[in-house]
């Protein structure tokens, strides 16, 4: 490793990968309902955080209100991050429904907690127009 270069905490390192990939996601109560109270919340980001650490992810942020959460997650490339989002809110839902069920029975039910749609946004590093122009810049063989 060069003297020169002090490597970011946040920059993962794989075999044949080095990468720095974060997701903002979004998950909506079934019919946005105000289902969340703040104990369930607490439980949902530990109940989350361990679902993260099974895909060797790591749940970076989370809050939320009374119909819905937020996340940004950190995660390795070989994650499909539809499989992570499923798992984060069926395994979520399950302990949730079953550990609150007298509470979350009164706003949801047909068994479901979270709608089946959700919001995803990838986030960090440079923006578009910085990335775009750097590769543009690319000194060309001639």
């Amino acid at each position: 490793m060069s003297p020169r270069w002090t490597p970011n905490p946040d920059v993962r390192t794989g075999r044949h990968v080095v990468h720095h990939l974060h997701a903002h996601l979004v998950f909506v109560t079934k019919y946005r309902r105000r289902a969340l109270t703040d104990e369930m919340l607490t439980r949902c980001e530990e109940i989350m955080r361990e679902v993260c650490q099974d895909f060797e992810a790591e749940l970076k942020q989370f809050n939320g209100e009374d119909d819905h959460v937020h996340l940004l997650v950190h995660y390795p490339p070989k994650v499909q991050l539809s499989r992570l989002v499923n798992s984060l809110k069926g395994v979520s839902s399950r302990y949730l429904r079953k550990e609150y069920d007298a509470h979350a029975g009164r706003y949801l039910w047909g068994g479901r907690f979270w709608s089946g749609s959700y919001f995803a946004g990838s986030c960090g590093g440079a923006p578009l127009t910085v990335v775009s122009q750097y590769i543009e810049n690319q000194q060309r063989p001639v």
